[in-house]
């Protein structure tokens, strides 16, 4: 068992964790795939939101391996920026949804007296507009995105940063990434089963949480 008392520094994975994506993310992917179906690369088909969920928590460039790893490099960027624009607009029309309670969790936790750092598998533009709409930079030591690394893998980025705070430190997420960079660094790991993880996704964090605000219960 954590003993939280100890805790002195949460890092906090951000989409699916404190931010419900898929309303940016799901319409975004969909023009990508349409661009890659008119160009002839892919099938037409219908892609469901769940199915989608899936890719949140990669990093660009390893959703694109992953996902359609036959695609060359130049098609993979020009998807990724068509995405990348599209949720551009899409943060401009139809602002951005924290979960409920995620701010007043954050500020809870600020309150007592703990280092929070942001860390996302996200490009710099994302970061940056979710911080002049939600004031990120007001809970957070530090905002950090996988594009300020060059898309390495989060555990690796968590490596370089992790002695820059308390070592008495906890990873906050909800997919195999967060908990693999977690365990990969020795930092006890708590998964959000609300988010978009796959069923045994989760199973190897050391607890699992179901609502953002369980969070008060233990810190």
């Amino acid at each position: 068992m954590i003993p939280f008392k100890s805790i002195k520094t949460l890092f906090f994975d951000y989409d699916g964790t404190l931010h419900d994506s898929i309303k940016l993310y799901a319409p975004s992917f969909r023009k990508a795939y349409a661009f890659l179906v008119e160009k002839g690369f892919a099938e037409e088909r219908e892609w469901s939101d769940k199915e989608i969920s899936y890719w949140l928590g990669f990093n660009p460039q390893a959703m694109w391996e992953n996902f359609m790893p036959s695609l060359s490099l130049d098609l993979r960027e020009q998807c990724s920026e068509i995405i990348g624009e599209e949720m551009k607009q899409q943060i401009k029309s139809d602002k951005p949804i924290l979960y409920k309670g995620a701010t007043e969790t954050l500020q809870y936790l600020k309150d007592k007296g703990y280092q929070l750092v942001f860390i996302s598998n996200c490009k710099k533009y994302y970061k940056e507009y979710h911080n002049k709409i939600f004031g990120l930079d007001n809970y957070f030591e530090a905002l950090i995105c996988s594009d300020d690394y060059h898309f390495i893998p989060k555990h690796e980025i968590l490596a370089e940063i992790k002695d820059q705070y308390p070592k008495e430190s906890v990873i906050i997420g909800d997919r195999q990434q967060d908990i693999e960079a977690g365990k990969k660094n020795g930092i006890y790991t708590i998964g959000c089963t609300y988010g978009f993880a796959v069923a045994g996704e989760l199973d190897t964090a050391d607890m699992v949480i179901a609502d953002i605000r369980e969070l008060r219960k233990y810190l």
